[in-house]
């Protein structure tokens, strides 16, 4: 039996551990935190998970809270321009819905759902020095760091020719709140994608708290700019009421469903900001071990498009496909890099091409895009059903000529 080692308890390294542990595999997983530790703690993410990413949670029976999150049904995307002004809606439906669980009920979920299927975990946070000392001992077939704070990332070397940023491209600022009134120009459930173009954008997320069904309110802001007013953190009540300034000055359609909005719990806040990073995959320790990069350890892009923990679940599935498939050959260099390229060349460079350009200003041929589908609901479709697949988007929207293509093809 191969024996694994995964360092890091997101929604990549427990996915993985599980899925592993369903094929037979001796599993281990590092995390810095218990269940306990978990549920009592602050948010870390937003997590808009889509129908793709979803399906490989299904493929390893690990969608225990399917019958309780709130089914996404499709996007509603409104331009504030001038800003507090509604210029453009867009209600982008998606064929297979999506969800959002708190990762403070998932992780902790999910870390007991692994030492009750034979798994072991050792709750402690690691170091280089520490992980150094494992790989020594030669107890793993294969380690692998899924954990993406710390100083764990500094083993991987950023990749500068897949990361055109070198500062942090929006300050975000997320509440969880119970009492939004529904969307009244949608009935079916939706996330809420608002933006107030050279400013930033509100996300407005239907998710899964500790405390039950809930709304997530998220800010993007671009650095320097008017909502960019989350540099200091705030305690939760000043958090939420900045939030609602906001909301009421720049998105004042949103704040007329927010006259019963409280925070769900008492940490229910989150803000902070990074640089959008590509990582070289394979980590050399000291003493000349190698370690496997995964998820936002090596590939960090901002959460303007929700690709985060969809990125996770897609490079979980990989890497455990690409474990089976190597049977009982060693696991060196040169298959972990293989291993992560293949994850980059299929999947993983569209969802970063896309998040990054979302980044921009929008050039004329996507403006042109977004009209045509607040008219036409095969655009609109299309563009919801991006955000479970984006390879597709190379298609039609990334480039002038693919969108005139595109829409020459709608044309009577």
């Amino acid at each position: 039996m191969r024996r694994v080692l995964i360092v890091g308890a997101g929604q990549c390294g427990l996915q993985l551990a599980l899925s592993l542990l369903a094929e037979g595999y001796d599993v281990t997983v590092m995390s810095a935190r218990t269940p306990e530790e978990i549920r009592d703690g602050w948010p870390t993410s937003t997590q808009g998970m889509f129908g793709l990413a979803l399906q490989s949670e299904r493929d390893y029976g690990l969608n225990i809270w399917e019958d309780r999150v709130p089914h996404i049904e499709a996007l509603h995307v409104a331009l504030s321009a001038p800003p507090g002004e509604k210029a453009l809606d867009i209600i982008a439906p998606v064929d297979q819905h999506a969800e959002s669980t708190d990762q403070r009920v998932k992780m902790s979920g999910w870390l007991e759902l692994v030492e009750q299927r034979g798994g072991t975990v050792i709750y402690q946070g690691v170091t280089t020095s520490d992980l150094d000392g494992l790989a020594a001992l030669g107890r793993y077939d294969l380690t692998i760091v899924a954990a993406g704070r710390g100083e764990l990332g500094g083993l991987f070397d950023r990749n500068a020719s897949r990361s055109p940023y070198t500062t942090p491209q929006r300050g975000l600022a997320v509440a969880y709140v119970h009492g939004l009134a529904p969307d009244p120009l949608l009935p079916r459930t939706n996330v809420g994608f608002n933006a107030i173009p050279g400013f930033g954008e509100l996300f407005v997320i239907p998710a899964l708290t500790l405390s039950g069904p809930c709304d997530i309110l998220f800010w993007e802001a671009v650095p320097a700019g008017p909502l960019d007013l989350w540099q200091e953190r705030l305690d939760p009540p000043d958090h939420l009421k900045r939030t609602l300034e906001l909301i009421r000055q720049y998105v004042p359609w949103v704040y007329e469903r927010c006259a019963n909005v409280e925070l769900t719990d008492a940490r229910a806040t989150l803000s902070g900001r990074f640089v959008p990073t590509v990582r070289h995959p394979v980590g050399e320790l000291p003493s000349g071990g190698l370690v496997l990069g995964a998820a936002d350890v090596v590939i960090a892009n901002d959460p303007i498009t929700g690709q985060g923990s969809n990125n996770a679940a897609k490079c979980a599935q990989a890497y455990l496909h690409a474990i089976l498939n190597h049977g009982d050959a060693p696991f060196d260099r040169a298959w972990m890099e293989q291993t992560f390229e293949r994850f980059w060349q299929e999947t993983a460079q569209y969802s970063t091409a896309w998040t990054n350009a979302f980044l921009q200003p929008l050039p004329e041929h996507v403006q042109q895009l977004l009209g045509a589908a607040s008219q036409d609901p095969r655009i609109a479709r299309r563009l919801g059903n991006g955000f479970s697949d984006p390879t597709d988007f190379q298609h039609w929207f990334m480039s002038p000529d693919a969108a005139q293509a595109y829409l020459a093809s709608l044309a009577p």
